[in-house]
């Protein structure tokens, strides 16, 4: 149990990282959710975990990739709570598309928020883990960071990164008592991919249990390692994505224009796009239709 503890999760309001507090609130732990969108889902959550568990949650808005900022909402927390105890990071951006089209601010967004974001954490709570002597950091990664995957060369870098952050802080933190760990996610069901749970586009077969996990799953992953003394410095796939890596979904935001030169089949429609790797298939909103008729008309002609 986590009576008494103070728990500071990013990305708190939505998806994994509102399952994953209130998987800590429900264990008795105070939680500080930290979020970037959306206030209204931040405090609802805030106020749901109020109701229904004996451990306080306060919402702050805060951009973990702004390292100034960062450093005021660790102050806003201890002065709240006293002090921290677990520390979850979790806040993540995407901004999917082939790397030969790949902006440059896309790259640096991504890595600024899911890598650089973990780092101004851990480094704004290191002081207080130190001089208590314990501390719990749970970085969530993710299996595109282990096997990379095409589409996201941003976010599979940023995720990969925060593996290598996740060992080297477990090492030098370790003397002192305090353990890092990382939860590296599969195809997990949240707002980003619920469109995909009912395609039969070769991916879920490819899923040894079978079926696309839940956040909840993930938070139960996390809470775990929270509270483990004597594992540090790990990584725990959760649900593993692919049962062989030749399976591979390609997410294709932009310009469809070197889809060919990666996938083995590209179907382009009025609206939208096919691309096909192996046996995974993904369907493409494309918004720009005039765009899609003329690749569809350039393509054709070849």
């Amino acid at each position: 149990m986590l009576t008494g503890k103070t728990a500071v999760v990013t990305g708190g309001s939505r998806g994994i990282g509102a399952a994953i507090v209130r998987k800590l609130a429900s264990q008795g732990a105070n939680v500080a959710v930290v979020y970037a969108g959306s206030q209204a889902l931040a405090e609802e959550l805030c106020a749901q975990c109020a109701a229904e568990f004996s451990g306080k949650a306060v919402a702050y808005r805060c951009d973990v990739a702004d390292f100034a900022a960062v450093k005021d909402l660790m102050a806003q927390i201890k002065k709240e709570f006293g002090t921290v105890d677990i520390l979850v990071n979790n806040a993540g951006v995407t901004q999917d598309g082939l790397l030969a089209m790949m902006k440059e601010e896309s790259f640096d967004r991504v890595l600024d928020v899911d890598l650089k974001g973990a780092f101004n954490c851990i480094r704004h709570c290191a002081g207080m883990f130190l001089r208590q002597k314990h501390g719990a950091i749970v970085n969530v990664s993710s299996v595109s960071g282990m096997i990379g995957n095409p589409g996201q060369a941003n976010y599979s870098a940023a995720k990969a990164g925060l593996i290598g952050l996740t060992k080297a802080v477990a090492k030098e933190l370790a003397p002192k008592g305090i353990t890092c760990n990382a939860v590296a996610p599969g195809f997990i069901e949240t707002d980003m991919t619920r469109d995909l749970s009912g395609q039969d586009n070769g991916l879920l077969a490819a899923i040894p249990l079978g079926r696309m996990g839940q956040p909840q799953e993930v938070a139960e992953a996390v809470a775990f390692l929270a509270t483990a003394p004597y594992i540090t410095g790990e990584v725990l796939r959760v649900i593993r994505e692919l049962a062989e890596q030749r399976t591979t979904m390609i997410i294709v935001t932009h310009e469809m224009a070197f889809a060919r030169d990666v996938a083995d089949q590209v179907i382009f429609m009025d609206g939208g796009v096919i691309v096909e790797q192996g046996d995974a298939r993904q369907v493409i909103e494309h918004p720009r239709e005039e765009r899609t008729r003329q690749f569809l008309s350039r393509y054709s002609e070849g």
